[in-house]
């Protein structure tokens, strides 16, 4: 029955039908009861892009709890993450624009109500996890926080000139308020604390956060990490003297997760961090971290090598 709900909401943010009685029924909570408008198709700040990529990224999964009030409500290919705080809900991520619609209709079929949602905390300035983030703020009212750089990204809703995928072009809907906030400052909201854990490489804006999860008696320390794929367009070279401070980046950001408490990782690309939607293993945001070191080590010994040709 999840599947066919998640099914429903999926089919609403592509083509407009109405999953609001859906919702209501399946509500495990009794909130988030009222039916919602379906978007227009012609709104500019959920228009469908990287369709190709978008077939593989937006798979619908059901939302699922991860550990005490913590949850995803996300997709096969792009994670996006919910927290109750007790005094609101904050959301992580935002992915593509069209997929606004159906991350809030996870959110109530979680039984929440999407405008209690307070905050959307920013991984990265990339669109496949800040298109969406202009419509989630616009239909929740809620405020984006982002890193001083990730911001400039969102804002001008296009990768900055020093991001290695500069060369690839295109737009997303830009986000017009966005709270700022720096390495290790702590958001709180209710019963939640969530630090934040500046993560370069990928972009120079990159973010990753952190939080307690508690069940019961039992606390575990989440970590949702931004992306740290090595990856760019096919003029950038990572050996070129310009890109230092990427490079500087990338070894700040492992140095990072491999010394933060980390119970259960969440990563942008669940792919990138093992199997499933998350990694609850010992070691997992080392080994995500580590990861990054392989392929980044490859790809610099690549471009020597075709360099020394």
């Amino acid at each position: 029955m999840i599947e066919f709900i998640i099914g429903a909401a999926w089919l609403a943010g592509i083509s407009g039908t109405p999953v609001g009685a859906v919702a209501q029924a399946q509500s495990p909570r009794g909130a988030a009861t009222a039916r919602q408008a379906p978007p227009s198709p012609d709104d500019p700040l959920t228009k469908p892009m990287a369709l190709e990529n978008a077939r593989k990224w937006l798979v619908p999964v059901p939302p699922e709890k991860i550990f005490g009030t913590s949850y995803l409500v996300g997709f096969g290919g792009l994670s996006v993450a919910l927290i109750d705080t007790g005094a609101g809900l904050i959301l992580i991520d935002g992915a593509l624009p069209q997929a606004a619609s159906a991350i809030l209709a996870n959110v109530r079929t979680l039984g929440f109500d999407p405008k209690d949602i307070r905050l959307i905390l920013s991984t990265e300035p990339h669109y496949d996890h800040g298109g969406g983030l202009a419509a989630l703020a616009r239909d929740t009212g809620a405020t984006v926080v982002a890193s001083d750089r990730g911001a400039d990204g969102l804002r001008a809703g296009a990768n900055t000139k020093d991001d290695p995928q500069f060369s690839y072009g295109g737009n997303w809907p830009r986000v017009t308020r966005i709270r700022v906030v720096k390495h290790g400052e702590v958001i709180r909201l209710g019963r939640t604390a969530i630090t934040a854990h500046a993560t370069p490489g990928h972009t120079m804006g990159s973010m990753s956060w952190s939080w307690q999860a508690c069940e019961a008696n039992a606390c575990k320390a989440v970590v949702f990490a931004s992306s740290l794929n090595p990856v760019s367009a096919d003029d950038y070279r990572y050996t070129a003297p310009s890109s230092a401070p990427i490079l500087r980046g990338f070894r700040a950001s492992y140095q990072r997760l491999d010394r933060l408490p980390c119970d259960i990782l969440i990563a942008a690309h669940p792919d990138n961090a093992g199997n499933g939607r998350y990694n609850d293993k010992p070691g997992a945001c080392r080994a995500y971290a580590e990861r990054s070191r392989r392929l980044l080590t490859k790809r610099l010994a690549s471009e020597r090598d075709d360099a020394a040709k």
